[in-house]
């Protein structure tokens, strides 16, 4: 019903509120990490076409994602509620009853795309979902997009060359595509988003397009034109963290396969705002690109030797900043200035509220988010700041994380131990969180073990359990 009412108010917004509305487009890699991408560091991989777009838009370098793993993240990032309240909070749903169903998306939950659309703009969604499978309440098209194309299972997202992809809510076969390899997916995917650009330009209305890219996620797979460059002149090593293993293949050439994989990230990212160009409509369309979390080891894939999470700690699946720092970069000639950056503290759950207000549009109440439309539109002096982040994880035992200004507290293994210490670190001065200062600064690690238990909301598939947190030192409650 609250959904409901939600949609129903936004048909009484002024006309003038749909005009000079910009196109949207999101662009969101998956596990690509801080440090892969040479404007934010990196040494080894070439992406011209993403630092170019950063040359020419705004860099954030205290960007976060919605979650240390790929579900919660998008989750957070469509309905604009942090892990402690969004619908989805892990990979998958180990803790949830025997029969119980995958958590998904609900017909309650209010997205990104459903905000947009009642405000006059067409909705697409290409890439992978992960937010309800076939025959749930969390496909695409029930969650807002009038045009989807892509993997529903995370699973199935492992693989490039798929035997099954969904358009809208058909069934497409590859049947001898996993042997053959004629159809890589990610290409696919982005032939389909140059044809969503040029057939809604088409059209008067404006338009919200989901890039939900899976490249460079495990498995360790790219046409051989994107890996040449790459062979021979880096080197390959023994593989690292996990090849194998019944959901990824091997690939004896990780290092030039992985490097090969954000090539082609780049090389199509370029190609969309190329587009953009052609068709005129650069300065009307925002193209935020940013990450799912940090990096992974899985399947052969090696951070390590990429330096993929910078100088950050941790990686993918953990709570350190390496898990979820993310690249955030804006891009819309005319409205956003070149070679801009800010240290502004935001999060994936920012985005509905930026994206409706840039809109024109009306977001639901009770969001985690807080618009950047002020940093979006030159108004950086209005941006308002967050009080404090908040993440949690069901991976690893358990583990929650708040930032609070220079603040980050970080506690594992909750499922186990829900006194567990908390640790606390000085970003300020210690970004890769290398000493645990909880000892030296009891009442803060209190206030963030307080933040922690505040800001997390059980449902029906996450919980945790009660209990006083240690920081270090006595507090009253276990005297």
């Amino acid at each position: 019903m609250l959904r409901l009412l939600f949609l129903l108010s936004l048909f009484v917004l002024p006309l003038s509120c749909f005009a000079a509305k910009p196109n949207i487009i999101y662009i969101l890699a998956d596990d690509l990490g801080y440090g892969d991408l040479g404007c934010y560091g990196g040494k080894i991989i070439q992406t011209p076409r993403i630092d170019q777009m950063r040359a020419e838009g705004l860099k954030l370098t205290q960007h976060y994602s919605g979650s240390c793993m790929c579900a919660p993240t998008r989750s957070a990032l469509l309905t604009g509620l942090h892990t402690g309240h969004t619908r989805i909070r892990n990979n998958g749903s180990h803790l949830r009853p025997q029969g119980q169903a995958e958590p998904a998306l609900l017909p309650e939950d209010v997205t990104i795309a459903e905000v947009l659309k009642m405000a006059g703009y067409t909705t697409g969604v290409i890439g992978k979902w992960g937010c309800g499978n076939e025959g749930s309440t969390g496909i695409p098209n029930d969650q807002g997009f009038d045009h989807w194309f892509g993997y529903l299972d995370q699973t199935d997202a492992h693989h490039y060359y798929p035997a099954l992809l969904w358009r809208n809510t058909e069934k497409l076969l590859y049947p001898d595509n996993p042997e053959k390899r004629t159809h890589y997916s990610h290409d696919l995917f982005t032939q389909d988003g140059l044809d969503f650009i040029k057939q809604q330009n088409e059209k008067a209305a404006p338009f919200f397009l989901f890039m939900a890219y899976t490249l460079p996620h495990v498995d360790l797979d790219v046409p051989e034109d994107s890996k040449a460059p790459y062979v021979g002149k880096i080197e390959e090593t023994e593989p690292y963290g996990t090849p194998g293993g019944q959901h990824y293949r091997h690939e004896p050439k990780p290092h030039a396969t992985f490097a090969g994989m954000v090539s082609r990230l780049d090389r199509d990212v370029g190609r969309l705002l190329d587009l953009l160009g052609e068709l005129g409509i650069s300065k009307d369309t925002l193209v935020i690109f940013s990450s799912d979390n940090g990096p992974t080891s899985a399947g052969g894939a090696d951070p390590k030797f990429f330096d993929g999470n910078g100088p950050l700690r941790g990686i993918k699946f953990e709570m350190y900043e390496g898990g979820i720092r993310c690249p955030f970069i804006a891009w819309r000639p005319g409205t956003i200035a070149p070679g801009t950056e800010s240290t502004h503290i935001s999060a994936h759950w920012d985005m509905l509220p930026t994206l409706a207000e840039l809109a024109g549009a009306k977001a639901p109440v009770g969001l985690d988010g807080i618009s950047m439309a002020p940093l979006l539109t030159g108004r950086a002096a209005e941006q308002k700041p967050h009080t404090h982040l908040y993440w949690e994880s069901y991976s690893g035992g358990g583990q929650q994380a708040v930032r609070r200004g220079p603040w980050k507290a970080v506690r594992h293994k909750v499922l186990e131990e829900p006194t567990k210490t908390v640790e606390l670190y000085n970003l300020d001065t210690d970004i890769a969180e290398t000493t645990d200062v909880a000892a030296q600064h009891p009442e803060i690690a209190a206030e963030m073990s307080q933040l922690m238990q505040s800001s997390h909301t059980p449902n029906e598939h996450y919980a945790w359990k009660s209990g006083p947190v240690k920081t270090g030192k006595k507090n009253k409650q276990q005297e």
